[in-house]
């Protein structure tokens, strides 16, 4: 569930507070890139595992393929 607005107001001005208004944008840009780096990461490990089951599919039929000659 979303926080309303009532509840991200005294959030950013505690944070406005803490960092001030110069660093925000900063903060901001650093952990969109974090996040964007993240599900990027999450993505390829996906991939890997898929191209994995992939090879591993392969050989198990080769494997049954020479048991059976």
């Amino acid at each position: 569930m979303m926080p309303s607005w009532q509840e991200l107001l005294p959030i950013l001005i505690i944070l406005i507070i803490i960092f001030g208004a110069k660093k925000l944008p900063e903060i901001g840009s650093g952990l969109g890139k974090g996040i964007k780096e993240f599900k990027k990461s999450v993505k390829d490990v996906g991939k890997e595992e898929d191209e994995d089951d992939k090879k591993d599919k392969k050989v198990i039929e080769a494997e049954t393929e020479e048991k059976g000659k």
